[in-house]
Parts: structure tokens; C-alpha cells; sequence
């Protein structure tokens, strides 16, 4: 078999040259296995026919086998100058021939120097695509923050809200006047806390 890969012939064919004389290669043998089990077989059954014959299955079979050797020989030899023939003016593309996908090389042609310029292009756009797509992402979780973030401010625009109009309840109209008259509260409410605990723990001690 020959050692040369065919790259470009495989991408025609969408299997390599050598395949595909293997394949031809071992149904041929294949062929030649089944002829002389077939023959063995007639030899066999017309020896039956004759009586008095002195030469046994055991002889017969030996007697294919070396002639089954002696053609595999002769095949093995035929084959080789085949499958050269083959690889080289059948199953071979010509230097001077493009595949219809590698027409636009032969239109816009470029030196092994400016293929790695271009290669070297495109690794760069790919790390600048990977840089925006994980910016994008860090916006993505930012704006779910701001999000978040927005839903509680409008919670404290929402008290506050109450806080002013439980003022205007109370006769307070401004905000600033009803958060002073609810920390005087609080502070009453616990400065009231505070002197009942004392109470209850004076009276306890007593």
C-alpha cells in the first residue's frame, strides 16, 4: 500500500485512495477464498463418484491449499502493479487541478506570510470576542444589582409616603416636622419602657 496520505483526493472522494484499494484488495481475496472452497468441493464429491480412489479429503485439501497459496502469490503480484496504476492516473487529482471549494484561493491568492498574518488576525478577534462577551455578562449581573437595588429605593420612597401622610393625620404637614414628632414619640415610648422596668425590678427587690 502506498504511504503517501492523499489528503487532497480523500477531501474529492470523501474516503483515501488506499481505502479503497484495501477494500478492493480484500474483496478479491474474499472472492478467491469462496472459488476454491467451491472447487475443492466438486473435487471432492467426484472422487465419490469414482471407486476404488485412493486419494483422501486430507490429500485434497492440502493439495488447494498450495494451489490456493500459489494464486494468492500470482493475485499479490497482479495487484501491486494495480493499485500503482490506480493511485497514480485514476484515483489521483492533478498538481494543476482545484476542487471547486479551493476556486477562491486561486482568485485571491496570499503568501505563507500573510496566511499567518491573517491567522493571527483572527485569533485576535476571538479573544476580543471573549473579552466583550464576559464585559457583557459583568453588565448583565451590574444591572440586576441596579435592579434590585431600584426596587428597594422605591420600598423607602413608599414609607416615607406613609410617614408624611400619617403626619397629615396628626396635623403635620410637613415631612421633616412629622419625623421629629415620631422620634419625640419613640423617645417618650421609651423613656416610659425604661421606668417600668425599673419599677418592676424595685418592686421585686422589695
Amino acid at each position: 500500500m502506498s504511504v503517501d496520505p492523499m489528503t487532497y483526493e480523500a477531501q474529492f472522494f470523501g474516503f483515501t485512495p488506499q481505502t479503497c484499494m484495501l477494500r478492493i484488495y480484500i474483496a478479491f481475496q474474499d472472492y478467491l477464498f469462496e472459488v476454491m472452497q467451491a472447487v475443492e468441493q466438486v473435487i471432492l464429491k467426484k472422487l465419490d463418484d469414482i471407486p476404488g480412489c485412493e486419494i483422501s479429503p486430507v490429500q485434497i485439501r492440502k493439495c488447494t491449499e498450495k494451489f490456493l497459496g500459489f494464486m494468492k502469490g500470482r493475485f499479490d503480484n497482479l495487484f501491486g502493479k494495480m493499485e500503482q496504476l490506480f493511485l497514480q492516473l485514476i484515483l489521483r487529482i492533478p498538481p494543476n487541478i482545484l476542487l471547486p471549494e479551493d476556486k477562491p484561493q486561486e482568485m485571491h491568492p496570499c503568501t505563507e506570510e500573510e496566511f499567518h498574518l491573517l491567522q493571527k488576525e483572527v485569533e485576535q478577534l476571538q479573544e476580543k470576542y471573549k473579552t466583550e462577551l464576559c464585559t457583557k455578562q459583568a453588565l448583565l449581573a451590574e444591572l440586576e444589582e441596579q435592579k434590585i437595588v431600584q426596587a428597594k429605593l422605591k420600598q423607602t420612597l413608599a414609607l416615607f409616603d406613609e410617614l408624611e401622610n400619617a403626619g397629615r393625620d396628626h396635623g403635620t404637614s410637613d415631612f421633616r416636622e412629622s419625623l421629629v414628632f415620631l422620634v419625640q414619640n419613640s423617645r417618650k415610648l421609651q423613656t416610659i419602657r425604661d421606668s417600668v422596668e425599673r419599677e418592676g425590678k424595685r418592686m421585686k427587690i422589695s
